[in-house]
């Protein structure tokens, strides 16, 4: 038995958003659809939020618990109709419809929360790379210790840059792979994006991703100083030669001093 978190601001048992949730036996707690209020709610094995009304708040809200990184599913109750607004950028796992029978919500609920096992298994929460460090659990980005102020697509187009160093990608497919299937903006999105994050790592940094001309973008991997030469060059100047003389003149005398 899973411990299920609703939230909705409809003031209605769980078996009015999900009425399949009354022949499961999972634990249900519903809670306010705010995200202040989520701050003292206990944890889930999966959050569903009920996206029957209010699509543009309920896409927020599932925006702020991407961003704030829940450790659990996020699974959208969804009338029929609300499908047509549901698009990747919401941040969510999955979507059921408000009419989903008892058994497509059991199957959903588990294949939601054996993904997030294999996430959480299998995958690194933090990518690193030289000076910056990208936390998926927490959905932020630092700079040498300083927290990047990055909106949703811009972190999501940071990590996934930064997920792949040194591969080239086309604009088409960053729109494909960040903006998901669903975007019907131009590439031009790309571009934008691209260079208010340049903006955001500071010129010292900016230079993280590259651009190729006519091609697309890539992350460029900080190359690390060679200090073998410059070391190498440093002991030669404080070395002494053991063995070397020294010949000199003087008065027309040759004198050979030994070090």
């Amino acid at each position: 038995m899973s411990s299920l978190l609703l939230l909705t601001n409809a003031l209605q048992p769980s078996t009015e958003v999900l009425p399949a949730l009354g022949l499961l036996l999972h634990n249900v707690r519903v809670a306010p659809a705010e995200g202040p209020a989520l701050v003292d709610t206990p944890g889930a094995d999966v959050i569903l939020v009920d996206g029957r009304r209010d699509l543009p708040q309920v896409r927020s809200l599932c925006q702020l618990l991407r961003s704030t990184g829940p450790g659990c599913p996020l699974l959208l109750v969804v009338t029929e109709g609300g499908l047509a607004a549901v698009t990747a950028d919401w941040g969510i796992d999955d979507v059921l419809l408000d009419t989903a029978g008892p058994a497509e919500v059991e199957a959903r609920l588990r294949l939601a929360m054996g993904r997030q096992q294999i996430v959480n298994d299998d995958s690194p929460m933090e990518i690193r790379n030289g000076d910056l460090s990208v936390d998926e659990a927490t959905y932020s980005a630092k700079l040498k210790g300083r927290v990047l102020d990055l909106t949703f697509k811009e972190f999501e187009l940071l990590k996934y840059l930064a997920q792949h160093p040194g591969r080239v990608f086309t604009r088409a497919q960053l729109l494909q792979e960040v903006w998901g299937y669903d975007y019907f903006g131009g590439t031009r999105t790309v571009d934008v994006h691209v260079r208010r994050l340049r903006a955001k790592l500071g010129p010292e940094h900016e230079s993280l991703i590259g651009t190729v001309r006519n091609v697309g973008y890539r992350f460029v991997t900080p190359e690390k100083p060679d200090r073998s030469a410059e070391d190498a060059k440093a002991k030669a100047g404080r070395a002494k030669p053991e063995d070397a003389d020294t010949t000199a003149v003087l008065d027309g005398t040759e004198l050979h001093v030994e070090a």
